[in-house]
C-alpha cells in the first residue's frame, strides 16, 4: 500500500484556514492533510469589537475548522519546534502531551502576536485584543467599571471609571473605540445614578492621523465621525507609563483610568524565527511562489511571511487578512501544482479597499478605491464581512437585525479574568481557567514581547501600585 503524502499546516487562522480549505478541495483525499493549531475553530477577527460591545455571540465569530474541513486531521497543539532537514514537527497538545510528525509538504502560517513597546506598566496594567477571550474580557470590564461607578460615592473615582484609553488608532483600536464608545453610553443610560456623568473615551496613536493606512480622507470622515460622537482622538501621541492608577500620555496629562486597551499593532509570531530560516523583520523570507528559498518543500503565507509584493517592486505585502486569505489560496495550488495538479504561479494581488466599522450608523469604506461614509459605507462593510466569513452569515446577519430593535444584553459573565489574558501571553485564545496558574510573565514576555521590552523599565509603574487603597481595588478589579 502506497504511503499518501502528508502536508502540515501551522495555524488556522486567515492564511491557514484558506490553505486546508482549498487544498482539500484540490486534493479530494489524495494526500494527507494535517492542520496544527490550538483552537478548533478559525476566528473571524474583524468582528471582534462587535463581541466586546455586545452586539455578536462569540460563536457567531468562530468557525469550526472540523467542520470546513471534511478529510482534514486536525492536532489541538502548539508548535515547539521543527526539524526542516528531518522535516519533523513536534508539537504539545492542551492536555501537555507531546507529539512529533513529519511531513513532506510544511505550509508556516502562524500568524502574529501582541506588540509591545518599552513603556512602564503597559505590560501589567494593559489588555490587549486578539483573541475571544480578551473580548469577553473587555466586554465584562466595560460592564463592572460603569457599575462601580455607580456604586461609588466619590466623584473621582466615579469619573476614572467611566474613562476608557485606547491606544493604537488602527483598524483593531478605531473600531474598539467606537463600537467601545456607543456600548459604555448605553450602560450608563440604564443607570440613573450615573444620569449627568460623562463617558470619556480616547483614542491615541503617534501616527499624525488615525487609520494612517487608509485614504487621507476616509481617515478625516472616521476622525469627524468619532469626535462628533465625543471620543477624544490624540494623534502624535502615545503612552509614557501605566500605573493602577491610570495613564500618563506623552504629552504630560495623567489620565486618571482604570481601562487601557492595547491596540498598537502585531508582529510575526516568533515561532518562526525559531525555524533558523532566513527572515525580514521576523517574518519568513519566500519567493514570489510563497515558497522558502532552498526549501522547496516550506512555504510560508500571511502575517508569518514577508512575500515580495509585485505590484509595488522592492516592498513586501502589508499584514492584513486580505493578504493572507489570498496568499492561503495560491499557497495551496502551488502545493498542487508541486504534485502535477496545475502549475506554479506568483502571488499578486491588488486591494481590493477596505472597510471600518464605526459603530452605529458609521462607517468608512473605499471599495475598488471608492471612498464612501455614512449608510452606504455601512451597508458595504456589513456586506464584505457577510462575504467573507465562510460560515455563519444567517446568524450574525439576524444578530445585527435584533441590534436595530431590541436593547443589548448587559450582565457580566465573568468567564475570562484579567489575569488569564496578559498582554504578554503569546497564545491569548488560551485563557487560563480558575483552577489553573496563569503564564508566567518572564517566560511569557520572551515568547510575545517586542525585544526592546525590558523588565527593569516597569519597576518604576510597579512600585507605585501599592501605594494606596484606591490603587489597590484597582488593581483587583484589573485581576477580576
Amino acid at each position: 500500500m502506497v504511503q499518501r503524502q502528508r502536508v502540515v499546516v501551522i495555524g488556522g487562522g486567515f492564511a491557514g484556514f484558506t490553505v486546508v480549505r482549498t487544498l482539500s478541495r484540490i486534493a479530494k483525499g489524495a494526500i494527507e492533510i494535517v492542520l496544527i493549531n490550538p483552537t478548533d475553530y478559525f476566528l473571524y477577527l474583524p468582528l471582534l469589537p462587535e463581541v466586546a460591545s455586545g452586539i455578536l455571540d462569540p460563536r457567531k465569530v468562530a468557525v469550526s475548522l472540523a467542520g470546513d474541513h471534511p478529510g482534514v486531521r486536525h492536532l489541538l497543539a502548539t508548535v515547539d519546534t521543527v526539524d526542516t532537514e528531518a522535516r519533523r514537527v513536534k508539537c504539545t497538545d492542551t492536555e501537555g502531551n507531546h507529539r512529533e510528525l513529519g511531513y513532506d509538504r510544511l505550509v508556516v502560517a502562524v500568524g502574529s502576536v501582541n506588540k509591545l513597546l518599552p513603556v512602564p506598566g503597559v505590560a501589567e496594567y494593559a489588555h490587549g485584543f486578539r483573541s475571544i477571550a480578551e473580548a469577553l474580557y473587555l466586554r465584562d470590564h466595560l460592564i463592572r467599571q460603569v457599575e462601580l461607578a455607580d456604586a461609588s460615592d466619590d466623584p473621582e473615582e466615579r469619573r476614572a471609571r467611566c474613562t476608557f484609553v485606547v491606544v493604537g488608532a488602527g483598524y483593531t483600536g478605531t473600531e474598539v473605540a467606537a463600537q467601545g464608545q456607543l456600548f459604555t453610553r448605553d450602560i450608563r443610560g440604564r443607570r440613573p445614578g450615573l444620569r449627568g456623568q460623562p463617558v470619556r473615551w480616547i483614542l491615541a496613536d503617534v501616527a499624525p492621523r488615525i487609520l494612517p493606512e487608509l485614504d487621507e480622507r476616509l481617515s478625516r470622515t472616521a476622525h469627524r465621525t468619532l469626535s462628533e460622537r465625543g471620543v477624544e482622538i490624540r494623534t502624535g501621541t502615545s503612552v509614557a507609563e501605566a500605573t493602577a492608577e491610570g495613564v500618563k500620555l506623552s504629552d504630560g496629562e495623567f489620565v486618571a483610568t482604570r481601562s487601557l486597551i492595547w491596540c498598537v499593532g502585531v508582529r510575526p509570531d516568533p515561532m518562526v524565527e525559531s525555524l533558523g530560516l532566513p527572515t525580514e523583520k521576523g517574518r519568513l523570507l519566500v519567493d514570489e511562489y510563497l515558497r522558502v528559498p532552498g526549501h522547496p518543500e516550506i512555504f510560508a503565507c500571511g502575517d508569518a511571511a514577508a512575500v515580495p509584493d509585485l505590484t509595488r517592486p522592492g516592498e513586501y505585502t502589508a499584514m492584513t487578512a486580505q493578504h493572507a486569505s489570498r496568499q492561503g489560496k495560491r499557497a495551496a495550488r502551488n502545493i498542487a501544482a508541486s504534485y502535477g495538479h496545475g502549475e506554479l504561479q506568483p502571488y499578486k494581488h491588488h486591494d481590493l479597499g477596505f472597510v471600518v466599522d464605526l459603530g452605529g450608523t458609521g462607517a468608512a469604506a473605499n471599495p475598488l478605491g471608492v471612498p464612501l461614509s455614512g449608510m452606504l459605507a455601512k451597508a458595504v462593510t456589513r456586506g464584505y464581512h457577510l462575504l467573507a466569513i465562510p460560515r455563519n452569515r444567517a446568524r450574525i446577519a439576524g444578530s445585527w437585525l435584533l441590534d436595530l430593535v431590541v436593547p443589548r444584553q448587559t450582565v457580566q459573565l465573568n468567564l475570562v479574568r484579567g489575569p488569564a489574558v496578559p498582554l504578554t501571553h503569546a497564545t491569548p485564545e488560551h485563557p487560563h481557567g480558575p483552577g489553573e496558574d496563569p503564564p508566567k510573565k518572564n517566560a511569557s514576555r520572551k515568547a510575545g514581547v517586542a525585544s526592546k521590552a525590558g523588565a527593569s523599565s516597569r519597576a518604576g509603574a510597579s512600585s507605585k501600585a501599592g501605594n494606596s487603597s484606591k490603587a489597590d481595588d484597582s488593581q483587583k478589579d484589573r485581576e477580576s
